[in-house]
Formats: structure tokens, C-alpha cells, sequence
């Protein structure tokens, strides 16, 4: 038989089992020994990765690896100058991925900073203060307003003790501590009234609580050890990149295999022949530029997107917000503002909205004197601390400049009846002009038993039933649209009351008024979640809140359609009585998660996962980094996020604006237009240089060199493929739907238009090498082969990167102002041409790449060929636009 809870346990057992003692706690010399014996109260540190390692683990990628062999190959071979620029750029590569991990922060390092320094305890009678890490099981802790709970605690007494528990549960609200025993069972950690959790905050009252859990063995120990047992989710951009590489990596072998063997059976090149060709098929294949030009472009997405308060941790999460299908958002401080605000007042028995209502005289006035004098909140230099509520009432008195000041100097608190979760009240006694008031404040419908009387527009009359009915019911209306409903009363009398008790002070009271409260929405949300719509985004609240406050705010935001508030919101306690098959058959049904425990919301976000879409998670709490960590992309918040959610996160929102994350989208999703412009780029030029070295093996033609290849693709993959990287985005980005996870780069036509515009490529550069031979400048024919394979390789490069202008759409034409509005890409154009031009014009490099000085006529001829591509590749994307009704 399972253990039975410890909130369904009477407190005599808890601390029997615990054997420990109420007034005296343990002896120190018992808690030296639990301390040896289950070491320290904290939570345990993760193994960070050295820098070494980091960098050892940029070289596992397969594409790399191939490349590291061809560059071995060519070494032993002699073509040291081959070799060294393959060992250049993977290098590089393995540096900028080093220099991104390396400013990744360790979210279990960030839970345990966040443990409190010291803890009030009582050992061997005495109260202490020891350092909260020396807490042992069986301690007796003191708390009081503004403490910080140090371990799990089990409530042994409560007077009017209130913690907040919103990093856990994410729930605004405060929740009544009480001491004794709880009959129902299954209950969220929101409801464990009789238990405190490690890391929460006391707001209210004091208490005192038996120690049950410490270290990871506490609440906040169990989502450190989600975190730590979690696996990284590969992101979209990584899935693709390891996808194309394994394909890339297939075809290479294959065609050098066959390369090889051919050249051999025809019996005019030696095995190293051969074998340097290869190399130079593998070089002319694997797009050594695709990794640096993929982290160049994710980053120059990084700049542009800390510009606009998104901070982004982790490179791939640029991109990986572009594909994003669903959003699953926090409510409290993500969502909403995480501040009680005054929404609604209730006076005259009709409601009117708190912001507009002016000036604040009668009955108005008089509610708000009791909103001021009835409470608790303490003025400090860093402004209000208190109950949220209270704090709230405060506020709505400031907001509308009311000078609280002077009302708290004239009528000063002289005697209080404290609030407790039993009679759900509060009274206090001040002095007034003629004698005495006292103010209560509480729940509505105990206050509503106790009163006899209403003031209406500055006068008293009598509370009739009808009256009380109707105030019963705007209570109920209110608490429908998630408010938090206090009702105010007061009586007048000539002294200060004797005995201050319940029974003696709170009964003949004149009700006053009804305040509304609400953790109020982020004013910018709703719009941004009506344009995640409109992208195709799904958002969707996960909360540790009510039902109904979640429903309605989710309301209030677009998230939920009024019609669908009994359907699409589902509890904590309806997933776990659903199987991981139920749930996974339904997730679609429902947009509203409320009273959800950590656990749950990776449960959630698996569950989308699994049905292939890529998944967002914000938060801003403890209790969401294992989802955070579990999203295919997890966001903080920056200002009010605890450094766990930040540690776990891909991004940070620096301004905790939710309206950020859909221009972060935005930003994705051209990251992702400009990468597949690039690699539609890279690999239409890598397959014509393939076919070109293929079909002058099997003609019997010299080929092209490794160190041409290499120059070719560092000149073209460098400064125009990054320029491609910051093309503006397209009008319609927005209004397409996500691609999610199974698109790749090589949809959207991208992969048809590489292989055709690659043969395209071979087609001519092989055509020039053929007329170049047929029709030679130079007689012998080692020179006549030498100027082919010149006007081949110069055609190959000036060709590739006029091709560049066409791959900034994939059906649409560049003719026009259009292909040159990348002031970027014009001058990489420019510079292009001239550093590939220099390795022919200037004689001196001639011998190291293999070529031979052209006359005007050659260039002409290179020339032609080079433009060609753009009228050819124009009237292609016409006839498709005309007949298949492309772009």
C-alpha cells in the first residue's frame, strides 16, 4: 500500500515519524547526524563542459568528418595548399560553435543560487538562525512576512500565514497556510494548504513548520532533477542540417566510387590519378562554407533580433521560431502583468470600472477610506510590500491621488481582529470625527450575513433581501470573469470595543462595497496572439491557476473563443487520469491548461511533439524549465524570469513583452528564407561543379583541380552567400502557415530548382569547354586543354555567382530593382567578381591555380557564358509562373 501523503497526515504523526518535538525540535547533536547522513540542504550541480570538449564535439558531424579525410588525402598526396584551406574552414566552423555554447549559463547552477541564506529554527529549545543548507529532516522552522521558506515544510501552526508560491505553481495569488489535516486526495501542489515549499515567498502572518524534505529531495529538487534527466531537443535547422548532410554524404561516396572506378577501367590514370580526383569530387560536393554561412546568417539573425528585446542563447533557436507551430505561454507574469490590480468596484448595488470612476466622494469615498485603513501593506523605500491584494487597494487609491498619508496620521489603527481562513475577515478600529469606525473586510458572503444595513449614495437604509440577493448575484457575475471579489463594510461607534472578538465587533455591520481583482493581461498580447493567429500560430495557456480565472483571461486574449471554455480547458487532475494514448488522441481539443504541475506541461509539449509539430514554451518560473528545457524552443522572460527559467531557455525576452515573440517569429522565418536562398546557392554550384569533374572524367578531359574547386567555393561561398543572409524579408512572410517540422530546406520548390539549375550550370560550363577546344586560340594541345579548362573554371565561377541574384526567389523574377536592393549583396557581387577575375589576370598566380593568361576574346566568350544563366534561368521561372501558376 502506498504511503499515505503528507497533507492527508495528522501533524502528531508527522512529527512522530519525524521524531522530532514541536516546542523543542531536535538536538543539535541529531541534527549533526542527519546532516552526515543526508548531507547538505541543496540542489545538486549539474557536470558543466569544458571548453576542450565543447569544441571536440563540433567535429562529430559526418559531413565534417569526410571532409577532415579529404584533407588527410591531399596532404599525403602533395597538395598541401588543397589540404590546409578544408583544415581552414572546418576549423572556423568548430569556433563559432565553441563561442555560442560557451555563453550558455547551467540552469542547476541557477536553482541552487537561488536557496536563502539563513533559516530561524529551534534546537534543543532555543531559537536559532542557521544557514539554510544545514537544515536537516525533523526541524522546526519559525516564518514570518517576508521570509523565504528554506526546505519542504509541513505547517504545525498558522496565524493568518499567507506564502506565494507563483514560481512553482504559477499562481498569483497567495494561499492560506493552515496547520491541519486535509481529507481530499490527489491535490495539485496549489492546494496543499497545510504544506510550504522550498523557495517560496511568506507575505502574510507568521507560522511554524516541521522540515520533510530537503535538497533534491524537496519540490524544487524534483524539477532540478527534471532538468538534469531531460534530453536536449534537437531543433528543426539541426534535424535538417543532419538530414542533408547524410544525403550529401551518400552521393559523394557514390559518385567517387563510380569516378573512380571508371577513370581506372579506362586505363589511362594512375590509382593517385584517380584518387586526387575523387578528392576533388568530394571537395566539389560537400558545401564545406554551409556550416559557417548557416552560423553567420543564424547570427547576424542574433543581432537583429537583440535589437528588438529578443536575446537568443542558442543559435538554432533563430530559425527554429520561424517554424514554430505552437506557442505555449505561462498566464502569470507572462501573460498577464503579475500584479493585483483593482478592476471593478461595487457600490450603490452597481458596478462600475475602477479606472474611470471619479471623483471619489459618498460611498465611494467612503470605500475607498476602508481600502486604505483596512490593511496591512508596509511603505518602504523600494515601494509597497505586502499582500498583493492589499497592496493592490493601495494602489487603486494612489491612482486616483488621494492623500493616504494624511488618512493614516488622522485615523491611525487602534485595535484589529487579524484575517483567518476560517471566518474569511478582518476588522480594525480608528478614531473618526465623532467617536469611532470600524472597518471589515472579507469574503462577500460571510460579510454580506453579518450586515444590516447598505449606504446609497451617501445614505443608510436598510439591507432588504432583495438587495442582498442582488449583491449576491453581482458577487457570482464577478467571480465568473475571474475576479477576486473582497466586500467592505463599517459601523460606527462611541469607544473603542473592550473585547475584540469576531462575535463582539463583526455583526451589525453597513455594507459599503464589492472590489473586483485581477492579475490584469499584458495590454500588447492580445494583439500578438491575433497575429500568431493569422501566421498559422496556435497559442495556448498552461498555468497553475483556477479553471475559471485561466478560462477568462485566456478569453480576455483570443487564446479561447467564449463557445469553447467548457470543451477546450482541462485540468492538472483530468491529465493524470488520462493515458499518454488519450491524451496524445486529444491534445488538439484544448488551449487552456490550468492547475498543471511541471511535470504536466512536458507532457504537453511532448504530446504536440509527437504529433510533429515544433513547440514554443515561455514561461517565467522554477515550475516551467523542464518544459522550457523539453520545447523545441524555450523563452523567458528577462526582467521577471528566475535565472532557471533563463538557464533552461533558448531565448530571452529582455523586455518580457509577449508582442516581442511574434516579431521574433517574423525574424525566424526569414533566417530560414535567407538560409535556403543560400543553400539553394551553395548546392546548385557544388552540383554543376560535380557533373562538370564527372563528364570531363569520363570525356577524357583535364579536370578541374582541387584548388580551383576550393577557390571557387571560397570565393562564391563566402561574401555572396552571407549577403544572402540578410535579404529583407518577403511581404507575405506573416500570412503563410508554419512549416513545421517535416519541411526541410529543400522544399518549396528549392530542391527541383537546385538540381536543374545545377545540370543548367554543367550544361554550359561543359559547353564552353567544348567550344573552347573545337575552336582553340593556342594550337597545341596542351595548351588548347590548359585554355579550356581556364574558361571552364573562370565561366564555373562568374556563372555561380550571377546565379546568386536568381536564387533570391525561387519562382520570382530579378529583373529589376528588386535584385539589388541588398546594398550588402551588391558590393560582395563586385568584390566576387574581381578576387576570382585576379587569379587569371594576374600572371603570377597563374601557375598556382593551374591556368593560363586568356586574351578578350576567351574573357568575351567566359563573359557570355557567365550571364547567360540569368536570361536562361528567367525564362524558366516565366514558363513556370505562366503554365503552373508558380509564385
Amino acid at each position: 500500500m502506498a504511503e499515505q501523503p503528507l497533507y492527508n497526515q495528522d501533524v502528531t504523526k508527522v512529527l512522530s515519524d519525524l521524531q522530532t518535538d514541536e516546542k523543542k525540535g531536535l538536538t543539535q547533536t541529531e541534527a549533526n547526524q542527519r546532516f552526515l547522513a543526508d548531507g547538505p540542504n541543496q540542489l545538486k550541480e549539474a557536470v558543466s563542459t569544458t571548453l576542450f570538449q565543447k569544441f571536440i564535439n563540433q567535429f562529430k558531424d559526418f559531413m565534417i568528418a569526410i571532409l577532415l579525410v579529404a584533407a588527410v588525402v591531399a596532404a599525403f598526396t602533395g597538395e598541401l595548399v588543397d589540404a590546409i584551406f578544408i583544415l581552414a574552414i572546418v576549423i572556423i566552423n568548430a569556433v563559432f560553435g565553441v563561442f555560442q555554447e560557451a555563453k550558455a549559463e547551467d540552469a542547476i547552477n541557477a536553482l541552487k543560487e537561488m536557496s536563502t541564506p539563513n533559516a530561524n529554527v529551534i534546537r534543543d529549545g532555543k531559537d536559532m538562525s542557521v544557514k539554510s543548507t544545514e537544515l536537516v529532516t525533523g526541524d522546526v522552522v519559525r516564518l514570518e512576512a517576508g521570509d523565504i521558506v528554506p526546505a519542504d515544510i509541513r505547517i504545525i501552526e498558522s496565524a493568518s500565514l499567507q506564502i506565494e508560491e507563483a514560481s512553482l505553481t504559477g499562481e498569483s495569488v497567495p494561499v492560506d497556510k493552515v496547520s491541519t489535516t486535509l481529507a481530499a486526495t490527489d491535490l495539485p501542489l496549489g492546494d496543499r494548504a497545510n504544506l510550504g515549499f522550498m523557495n517560496t515567498n511568506v507575505t502574510y502572518g507568521r507560522g511554524i513548520g516541521v522540515v520533510v524534505g530537503v535538497g533534491m529531495a524537496t519540490e524544487m529538487g524534483h524539477i532540478a532533477g527534471m532538468l538534469e534527466s531531460s534530453d536536449e531537443t534537437k531543433t528543426p535547422l539541426q534535424e535538417n542540417l543532419i538530414k542533408l548532410g547524410r544525403i550529401l554524404t551518400y552521393l559523394i561516396l557514390f559518385i567517387a566510387a563510380i569516378t573512380f572506378v571508371v577513370g581506372l577501367a579506362r586505363g589511362r590514370e594512375t590509382i593517385i590519378d584517380m584518387l586526387l580526383t575523387s578528392i576533388s569530387l568530394a571537395v566539389a560536393a560537400i558545401p564545406e562554407g554551409l556550416p559557417a554561412i548557416v552560423t553567420i546568417t543564424l547570427a547576424l539573425g542574433t543581432t537583429r533580433m537583440a535589437a528588438r528585446n529578443a536575446l537568443i542563447r542558442k543559435l538554432p533557436a533563430v530559425e527554429t521560431l520561424g517554424s514554430t507551430d505552437i506557442i505555449g505561454s505561462d498566464k502569470t507574469g507572462t501573460l498577464t502583468q503579475n500584479k493585483m490590480t483593482v478592476e471593478k468596484i461595487v457600490v450603490n448595488a452597481e458596478i462600475y470600472d475602477a479606472a474611470t470612476t471619479e471623483p471619489l466622494s459618498g460611498t465611494v469615498g467612503r470605500l475607498a477610506d476602508i481600502l486604505a485603513l483596512n490593511n496591512d501593506t508596509k511603505r518602504t523605500e523600494n515601494g509597497y510590500i505586502g499582500d498583493p491584494t492589499e497592496t493592490a487597494l493601495i494602489a487603486f487609491n494612489e491612482n486616483h491621488h488621494r492623500d493616504i498619508d494624511t488618512l493614516f496620521s488622522e485615523m491611525p489603527r487602534l485595535a484589529e481582529i487579524p484575517f483567518d481562513s476560517e471566518r474569511k475577515l478582518m476588522s480594525t478600529v480608528h478614531p473618526a470625527p465623532n467617536g469611532y469606525i470600524i472597518t471589515v473586510k472579507g469574503a462577500p458572503d460571510e460579510l454580506l450575513k453579518r450586515a444590516t444595513k447598505i449606504e446609497m449614495a451617501g445614505n443608510i437604509v436598510a439591507l432588504s433581501d432583495d438587495i442582498r440577493a442582488k449583491l449576491l448575484s453581482i458577487n457570482s457575475e464577478l467571480a465568473t470573469q475571474a475576479l477576486r471579489v473582497l466586500g467592505f463594510a463599517y459601523k460606527l461607534t462611541d469607544t473603542v470595543p473592550e473585547e475584540m472578538t469576531s462575535e463582539a465587533v463583526e455583526n451589525e455591520l453597513v455594507f459599503t462595497g464589492f472590489t473586483g481583482l485581477i492579475d490584469p493581461e499584458r495590454p500588447e498580447v492580445a494583439q500578438a496572439v491575433a497575429e500568431a493567429k493569422k501566421a498559422g500560430i496556435r497559442s495556448m495557456m498552461i498555468t497553475g491557476d483556477h479553471r475559471d480565472t485561466a478560462a477568462a483571461i485566456a478569453i480576455r486574449l483570443g487564446i479561447l473563443d467564449e463557445k469553447d471554455k467548457e470543451t477546450a480547458v482541462i485540468s492538472g487532475s483530468d491529465l493524470d487520469n488520462m493515458t499518454e494514448n488519450e491524451f496524445a488522441a486529444n491534445v488538439h481539443k484544448y488551449s487552456v491548461y490550468a492547475r498543471v504541475a511541471p511535470e504536466h506541461k512536458v507532457k504537453i509539449v511532448s504530446a504536440w511533439q509527437k504529433k510533429g509539430k515544433v513547440v514554443a514554451m515561455t514561461g517565467d518560473g522554477v515550475n516551467d524549465a523542464p518544459a522550457l528545457k523539453t520545447a523545441d524552443i524555450g523563452i523567458a522572460m528577462g526582467i521577471t524570469g528566475t535565472e532557471v527559467s533563463k538557464g533552461a531557455s533558448d531565448m530571452v525576452l529582455a523586455d518580457d513583452n509577449f508582442a516581442t515573440i511574434v516579431h521574433a517569429v517574423e525574424e525566424g522565418r526569414k533566417v530560414f528564407a535567407n538560409i535556403q536562398k543560400a543553400l539553394q546557392y551553395l548546392l546548385a554550384s557544388n552540383l554543376a561543379e560535380v557533373i562538370s569533374i564527372f563528364v570531363m572524367t569520363l570525356l577524357g578531359w583535364h579536370i578541374l583541380a582541387p584548388i580551383m574547386i576550393l577557390w571557387i567555393n571560397l570565393v562564391t561561398d563566402t561574401l555572396p552567400a552571407i549577403a544572402l543572409g540578410v535579404e529583407p524579408a518577403q511581404k507575405d512572410v506573416m500570412t503563410q502557415k508554419p512549416r513545421g517540422r517535416s519541411a526541410s530546406f529543400l522544399s518549396g520548390g528549392v530542391g527541383a530548382a537546385i538540381v536543374w539549375q545545377g545540370i543548367l550550370q554543367a550544361v554550359i560550363v561543359l559547353s564552353v569547354y567544348g567550344f573552347a577546344l573545337t575552336y582553340p586560340v593556342h594550337l597545341a594541345d596542351a595548351e588548347a586543354h590548359r585554355d579550356a579548362l581556364t574558361m571552364s573554371f573562370m565561366t564555373l565561377g562568374l556563372m555561380q555567382m550571377f546565379n546568386a541574384i536568381n536564387v533570391k526567389s525561387v519562382y520570382g523574377s530579378m529583373l529589376g530593382k528588386q535584385a539589388f536592393q541588398n546594398k550588402l549583396f551588391n558590393w560582395a557581387l563586385l568584390s566576387s567578381l574581381v578576387v576570382m577575375a585576379a587569379v587569371v589576370v594576374i600572371p603570377a598566380l597563374n601557375p598556382v591555380f593551374h591556368v593560363s593568361h586568356l586574351d578578350s576574346y576567351q574573357w568575351a566568350i567566359v563573359l557570355f557564358a557567365g550571364i547567360s544563366i540569368i536570361i536562361i534561368v528567367e525564362i524558366v521561372k516565366l514558363v513556370q509562373r505562366k503554365i503552373f501558376k508558380k509564385g
